[in-house]
């Protein structure tokens, strides 16, 4: 099964209100990125939740990995 958010700025409220997702981050000055609870809310994530990570020429895809071990396409 793929789970996955739609990107829609009309869902991506945070139920109370307050600010929406803007699906623009930015490199921190230590080099990481961080994603934020607001997605990870909305794709119901979990602590301990695991990806595998690819790298496009203008992208970088996350791929969950399910309980067994393998990639959720």
């Amino acid at each position: 099964m793929l789970r996955g958010i739609e990107l829609d700025s009309k869902s991506a409220t945070n139920g109370r209100g307050g600010r929406s997702a803007s699906y623009r981050i930015t490199v921190q000055s230590n080099g990481n990125l961080l994603i934020g609870s607001a997605y990870t809310k909305q794709m119901n994530l979990q602590p301990g939740d695991e990806f595998e990570i690819s790298l496009g020429r203008k992208h970088i895809r996350l791929k969950q990995i399910d309980e067994d071990g393998a990639v959720e396409e």
